[in-house]
Parts: structure tokens; C-alpha cells; sequence
């Protein structure tokens, strides 16, 4: 199972915990192997990084971890790192091949939610995304979630600051090469973002959702999410 890892950033919120997001330590290991490791845990078994913000830190990072736990990684650049998050996962087009998990460096998951991401049978020429139905879910900041507008057969609408929502973005998705044509479509109309390429696949009828039934995620994008991964590591819960 491949995975495509978003790790170009900046990580401006996170910055007084360290100058590169992924290698930032949490309880000594890099945020980036973290995700590495529960994504191994999921069944994923052919790693692609995007790196941009001190990428070359990063990918010698990496290629460490690949030797030492026979792991194998792809490195992908995006020099263009500054711009929306839609031109990471472009940036893969000619590089990966076929369908792919998709997430993000800080996005700290339950494994379980790949395993059963990727024992549902997916239809050709969508994305689907995993999304928590937990509105209430104490862990989530209101204030940076993206939110979904989600229908019985897919998503309606997805953005931080839509008013009508009924679920989470976790930043998981199941991604067949559809992927990369929305987010060609979505630039083109002004938008280079992830969530600009599913508001296309949904207004196509070609996004869906998939339940994590509760599973735990957590975005660690700033020093309060931070505290809490911490918590939820040391209760071994992530």
C-alpha cells in the first residue's frame, strides 16, 4: 500500500518547539517517524515524502530511518513550498502510480484507520476522505479544523470557515489518480489547496467519506495540540 506524506511546510505555529515541523520531537521522536510508524502499523509498505521548508535536513532524516528500519521512502520536492498544500501532493503526479493513502507529517492516527481505509472497496475516479462525525470531539481546535458538509453519498462542501458542517477533516485520504486532476482544475479556478481539488471532486460527485467510527486523530499544528499529543502518547492511545 503506498503513502504519500505532506512534509514541505513551514510549521510557523509550531516554530519555539523546533526550525523543521517533521523532526520536531515529540517524547524523542521525530513527529515525521511517527507518522511513518503508525502508518507501517496500518499496512502501508511504500513511502512518499514531500519535503520543501529545510528539506534537505528532512530527507537525510529520512534516509536514515529507511536504512535503519528497511523501510522504503521516495523523496519528492516541492520548491515551491510556500504556496498552498494542493502543490505538495501535484508535485507527485509523475512520481506515484496509482491509488495512494494520503496525509500529512503532523497528523498523529490510529493504524487501524488505514487498515480499514484500505479494506473498502474504493470506485474508480474518486477520493475519499476520512472524516470524524464527532463535531463535539474535545481534542479538535474549532478554530484551524477543516470542516465537511457531508450527504449519504458524499461531500457536499469542505473548508475552515463553512458555517454548515457536520464532520472533521482528518487529513486521511484514499486517493486515485483523480486526485491530481481536481487539484489541476482547482488551480486553474484560482484555488491550489487539497480542499479546493475536493470541493471540485464533490461539486463532480466524485468525493466520498469515510467513517473512522471514532478512532483517534490529532493534528499537531501548534503548542496546545502538541501538549495534548503528548498526553494521549504517554496513555499510549497514539
Amino acid at each position: 500500500m503506498k503513502l504519500l506524506i505532506v512534509a514541505a511546510g513551514q510549521g510557523s505555529r509550531l516554530r519555539e518547539k523546533g526550525e523543521s515541523k517533521p523532526l520536531i520531537e515529540l517524547l524523542g521522536t521525530p513527529l515525521i517517524e511517527r507518522v511513518i510508524t503508525n502508518a507501517v502499523k496500518g499496512g502501508v509498505d511504500d513511502i512518499y515524502v514531500v519535503t520543501g521548508y529545510r528539506g534537505t535536513k528532512v530527507r537525510a532524516f529520512l534516509d536514515r530511518l529507511a536504512e535503519r528500519d528497511n523501510l522504503k521512502i521516495t523523496h519528492i520536492i516541492n520548491e515551491e513550498w510556500q504556496r498552498p498544500n494542493g502543490l505538495s501532493v501535484y508535485a507527485a503526479k509523475d512520481v506515484i502510480e496509482g491509488d495512494f493513502i494520503l496525509t500529512m507529517c503532523d497528523h498523529l492516527f490510529d493504524p487501524e484507520i488505514l487498515r480499514a481505509l484500505a479494506a473498502t472497496e474504493h470506485e474508480p475516479d474518486t477520493v475519499t476522505l476520512c472524516v470524524d462525525y464527532n463535531i463535539h470531539n474535545p481534542l479538535i481546535d474549532l478554530e484551524d479544523v477543516t470542516r465537511v458538509k457531508c450527504t449519504p453519498r458524499g461531500i457536499e462542501q469542505i473548508g475552515k470557515v463553512i458555517r454548515d458542517y457536520n464532520a472533521f477533516d482528518t487529513g486521511i485520504f484514499y486517493c486515485t489518480p483523480a486526485m491530481f486532476e481536481a487539484l489541476e482544475q482547482s488551480a486553474r479556478e484560482g484555488d491550489e489547496s487539497i480542499s479546493g481539488a475536493m470541493n471540485v471532486l464533490g461539486h463532480q460527485g466524485r468525493a466520498r467519506t469515510f467513517d473512522i467510527e471514532g478512532r483517534l486523530w490529532l493534528d499537531v499544528d501548534d503548542p496546545m495540540a502538541f501538549g495534548k499529543a503528548v498526553v494521549l502518547v504517554n496513555e499510549g492511545k497514539l
